[in-house]
């Protein structure tokens, strides 16, 4: 007696009270309800346990006190109305550090007018049998030539020797003689080692190619600027200098897409925001400057393996400048990058949600579900019966 009387009272606690089988009325209404449902019970249930199974990034923010690092600057940039031998790229921070002229992990790819490479041998733009056979002859004079010359000759800088560079043997040594000296290099038909080399000639035939570069510049970890424009640069009483006399002739056309710029390794839902940016220079000789503002970043995988990288938003600026004094703007038509750091640093860092928080959120799913349909099956079932009753009566008058 004693148990039964137990098991009587727990009865009492019943919150859920049971009707007998033969006083439940299951309807139509009710049967299309529960499918409803059970679909968007289903459905809710899946995309919660997809939510559930995806990591979760949390981000902090943080004074940056990282010292001596170095800055990698990762590009791919096609210029298609600049010819790869017109094209310099500089660096410069600062710290007074520079890098004129790089071409240590940075890469130039020629490209014709239709974006496609061009190879290492010269393509054949004219089909005439006769002019082919005179380049062939020239070509063949210039080998000649080659093989005659001393190796241990000392030609003439043309007045531009210095101390430590007596002699200039081709026509690169004699533009850096002159790049030391300050001078402009504008008449590189006098030159013997430049027409020996065929300087005019090679500068004539990329005169309607593009360029595409490609790789990475290491800057020191501080405010600075790299650009892309034409000319050799060098310096001159501290003053950084961009010879455009052998290349003058016309305007500059700094028509770019940038495909690719970041600072840094890439980590999951990076957004770079100059990637697969199109500019037309449309009056030609334009300057563009974009001001980019990095902020350092770390990501920290579920691994706790750490990738060290930046974010950057950037701000774009258009001019048309020219090389003249005496009119106009004066600047150097090019792609200027200035950059400079926050001192703030942003931590990512991906964490598992929550199982408990995924329980929940099925509980609510289901009891939310299943007590609005119990809602709208009860207001379906008793607004039928309603409809039925009146249909009754008007039946019985």
């Amino acid at each position: 007696m004693a148990v039964q009387d137990v098991w009587n009272r727990l009865r009492q606690f019943d919150a859920y009270p049971k009707t007998l089988e033969d006083f439940r009325v299951k309807t139509f209404g009710g049967a299309a309800v529960t499918i409803v449902s059970s679909i968007i019970m289903i459905t809710l249930f899946i995309s919660e346990l997809n939510f559930y199974l995806t990591k979760e990034v949390i981000p902090e923010l943080y004074v940056d006190a990282t010292r001596g690092e170095k800055l990698k600057i990762n590009m791919e940039i096609v210029f298609p109305k600049m010819a790869c031998a017109y094209l310099s790229i500089d660096a410069m921070d600062i710290s007074g550090e520079q890098q004129l002229d790089v071409d240590h992990n940075i890469f130039k790819r020629r490209i014709d007018k239709t974006g496609t490479p061009i190879s290492e041998a010269e393509k054949e733009e004219l089909g005439k049998k006769e002019e082919e056979e005179s380049e062939k002859k020239e070509e063949d004079q210039k080998e000649e030539k080659k093989e005659v010359l001393d190796p241990n000759r000392c030609e003439s800088c043309y007045g531009a020797e210095t101390a430590d560079l007596k002699c200039c043997n081709d026509c690169e040594a004699v533009q850096e003689a002159y790049r030391r000296k300050g001078w402009a290099f504008s008449d590189p038909s006098n030159i013997e080692q430049c027409k020996r080399e065929g300087f005019a000639e090679k500068m004539q035939s990329q005169k309607e190619e593009g360029c595409e570069v490609f790789g990475y510049l290491e800057v020191n970890k501080v405010a600075g600027n790299f650009h892309f424009a034409p000319g050799k640069s060098f310096q001159q009483h501290h003053v950084h200098v961009h010879d455009l006399q052998p290349y003058s002739g016309g305007k500059f056309n700094m028509t770019h897409h940038v495909k690719t710029l970041s600072f840094g390794m890439e980590y999951p839902g990076m957004e770079n925001p100059l990637d697969n940016t199109k500019i037309i220079d449309v009056k030609g000789s334009s300057m563009f400057q974009y001001f980019v503002k990095i902020v350092p970043t770390t990501y920290t995988k579920l691994d706790q393996s750490i990738t060290r990288t930046n974010q950057y938003s950037v701000t774009k600026h258009e001019k048309q400048v020219t090389t003249s004094f005496s009119t106009g703007e004066h600047g150097l038509p090019g792609v200027f990058v200035l950059y400079e750091l926050s001192p703030l640093m942003v931590k990512f860092k991906e964490v598992n949600r929550s199982f408990m928080h995924f329980l929940t959120g099925v509980c609510a799913i289901i009891g939310g579900v299943f007590t609005v349909a119990g809602l709208i099956d009860s207001m379906i079932y008793h607004s039928a019966k309603a409809i039925q009753k009146k249909i009754e009566l008007g039946k019985a008058l």
